[in-house]
C-alpha cells in the first residue's frame, strides 16, 4: 500500500501511541480518520497534524463499545477510498485478578477484543473495494507472555493476537493483509504510576510512543505480517512458546516484588 494515497482509519488516536502514529502517518501523506472518545483531544490532535502534502484529515468522536457509535464511524468512512484500518483503541488495568471488578473485566475484554472484531467485520466489505488494503491490530508483548497483575489484559491481547492470525489466514486470498504489532511497555498515560514503578524496579525497558510509531509504519510498509518489539522481550516470547516453564521460573522469582506494586481495588 502506498502511504501517499492511503486513507486510514486510526482508532484510539488520542492515546500516547495513537498521537505519535497519527503524526507519523500525516507526515507520510496519508489521509486520516481519527477516532477517539474525547472530542476536544481529537480536535487538538487534528490541529497538530501535517497537511503539507495536501491531504485532508477527519475526526470522529465515538465510543467503540457502543453499537450505534461503531455504525456511525463505519458510515463516516463509507464515502472514502479506505485503504487501511489501524486498531489501536484499548484499555488496561494493573491489579490482582481476584480484586478486579466484574465490570472492569467485561469492559477490558469488550473494548480490547469484541469491539475491535465488530468494527473490523463492519469495514471488511469497504476495504475489499481497494486495490490493496491493510489492517493492523496493535496488541502487546503481553499477548504472548502471561504476566501477574495483567490477567485480564493479557487474556484480551492473547485473543487479539489469535484474531489477527486467524483473520490473516482467512483473507490470504483477498486484497487485504492483516498484520499484528506487539509493543512492550511504552511511556504513555495508560500505564499507572504503580506499573511504571514496578517496571523500573524490575529493570524493564520502556519505549517512547514515537519509536513504536516508527515500527508500526515499518510494519505497514513492509512484507512482514507480525512484529514483536523489544529485547529481551522478543526472546521471552520465543522461549515462552517452546519452554514456558523457563519463563515461569523467571517471572515467579520476581512475584513478591511485582505484587508489592499492584493496585488494590
Amino acid at each position: 500500500m502506498s502511504e501517499q494515497a492511503a486513507t486510514i482509519l486510526l482508532t484510539g488516536a488520542t492515546g500516547g501511541i495513537g498521537q505519535a502514529v497519527a503524526k507519523a502517518l500525516a507526515k507520510q501523506g496519508a489521509n486520516l480518520v481519527l477516532q477517539g472518545r474525547n472530542k476536544e483531544r481529537l480536535a487538538l490532535l487534528l490541529s497538530e497534524l501535517d497537511t503539507a502534502l495536501g491531504q485532508q484529515h477527519q475526526i470522529v468522536s465515538a465510543d467503540l463499545t457502543l453499537a450505534a457509535d461503531r455504525q456511525r464511524l463505519i458510515a463516516r468512512v463509507d464515502s472514502l477510498p479506505l485503504t487501511g484500518l489501524i486498531n489501536l483503541a484499548g484499555v488496561n488495568q494493573f491489579v490482582l485478578f481476584e480484586q478486579q471488578s466484574a465490570q472492569a473485566i467485561e469492559d477490558t475484554l469488550f473494548t480490547n477484543v469484541t469491539a475491535t472484531m465488530l468494527l473490523t467485520q463492519g469495514l471488511l466489505s469497504k476495504l475489499k473495494l481497494a486495490d490493496s488494503a491493510v489492517i493492523i491490530n496493535v496488541g502487546s508483548i503481553l499477548g504472548a507472555i502471561g504476566h501477574p497483575g495483567y490477567v485480564t489484559y493479557c487474556t484480551s491481547k492473547f485473543a487479539l493476537r489469535g484474531f489477527s492470525e486467524a483473520l490473516a489466514r482467512e483473507l490470504a486470498d483477498s486484497n487485504i493483509k492483516v498484520k499484528y504489532l506487539a509493543p512492550r511497555t511504552t511511556s504513555t498515560s495508560i500505564n499507572l504510576d504503580a506499573a511504571s514503578a514496578m517496571n523500573q524496579a524490575l529493570g524493564n525497558h520502556t519505549d517512547s510512543p514515537q519509536w513504536v510509531a516508527s515500527q508500526l509504519l515499518a510494519l505497514l510498509q513492509g512484507q512482514v505480517a507480525r512484529q514483536n518489539l523489544g529485547w529481551p522481550e522478543k526472546l521471552f516470547v520465543a522461549i515462552n512458546g517452546l519452554l514456558p516453564n523457563v519463563v515461569d521460573k523467571s517471572i515467579n522469582k520476581n512475584l513478591a516484588l511485582i505484587k508489592r506494586f499492584l493496585v488494590t481495588q
